[in-house]
């Protein structure tokens, strides 16, 4: 049975920010700053982070920010860390928020970078699967026949499993997690930070204007993504050891795919093979970590 987190807030994170109403990265950076603590330094690229967390003097963070540019969080953060390294403060944690179109696109080369070095980094990518502050158009995150602002019948290519290539590049430690399922949040959190080098948290996170949703369902549709298994949760350490962390998948993906407005366009047959996809990747998924079919 899975160990359960008892959450403090500890005031880390400041009531007056600018996230949408609703919006669930404002839960995840909240439960991220409290696991966290006070000795840490958060590097930020242009994203809805950035927008949620506000500039200096502003900050809704109670920690040091260093606002860096789309490209470059994991060298600002690597920068940095090495400076801490050098002042003798290898205690203090640094971390980066950023979303998906600095991570999967603009910023992977600096984040492969910084893996391939093993830089002692704690990295949090919000994925909305687009750049949702700028339009709503598509990244290489954006699944297979979403909707976007630049591919409004649907992307025609897949997802980028970014998890996979960060194992490809051995990485210590790599993670999906929802902020529908905070326990496995905070436990995912905890455990990186008792792992040294480049460490590495994919969260999910429905984004209510950008996939059509209503401003009280974030919760409930990071759940529905692991439900039917459009969003394992599960763990890679070394590029090698897979963990899943729910052991089955119980629901259709139409169930999911129905209540967005990014995926209205689809028929049934659209949807069915969105299915197969799925249930593809799991049972490869299953393979990977030894789990039972």
């Amino acid at each position: 049975m899975a160990k359960t987190i008892e959450f403090h807030d500890e005031g880390l994170f400041h009531s007056g920010h600018a996230a949408c109403p609703g919006c669930v990265e404002a839960l995840a950076i909240r439960v991220i700053a409290n696991r966290i603590g006070r000795n840490a330094v958060a590097v930020v690229p242009p994203s809805c982070s950035a927008v949620i967390v506000g500039p200096h003097p502003n900050s809704a963070l109670d920690i040091p920010v260093y606002h860096t540019s789309l490209e470059s969080s994991a060298a600002s953060a690597s920068g940095i860390r090495r400076a801490l390294n050098a002042s003798d403060r290898r205690d203090t944690e640094v971390i980066v928020l950023a979303g998906d179109g600095g991570t999967y696109d603009i910023g992977f080369q600096a984040l492969s970078s910084a893996v391939e070095r093993n830089e002692d980094i704690l990295y949090f990518c919000f994925d909305n699967e687009g750049y949702m502050n700028t339009g709503g158009q598509k990244s290489s995150s954006t699944p297979w026949l979403a909707a976007t602002g630049s591919t409004p019948r649907g992307k025609p290519s897949k997802k980028k499993n970014l998890v996979e290539i960060l194992a490809a590049h051995g990485i210590p430690y790599v993670a999906t997690a929802t902020p529908g399922h905070l326990d496995d949040l905070g436990r995912k959190i905890d455990k990186a930070m008792t792992i040294d080098g480049m460490r590495m948290i994919i969260i999910l996170i429905p984004c209510l204007d950008g996939w059509g949703l209503a401003d009280d369902v974030g919760v409930t549709m990071a759940r529905l993504a692991v439900e039917c298994g459009i969003f394992p949760l599960y763990e890679v350490e070394q590029g090698r050891t897979y963990t899943l962390n729910r052991q089955s998948k119980t629901l259709p993906v139409g169930e999911y795919l129905k209540k967005q407005k990014r995926y209205r366009h689809l028929n049934e047959a659209q949807i069915g093979l969105i299915q197969a996809e799925v249930d593809e990747d799991w049972m490869r998924l299953l393979e990977k970590t030894g789990s039972r079919r």
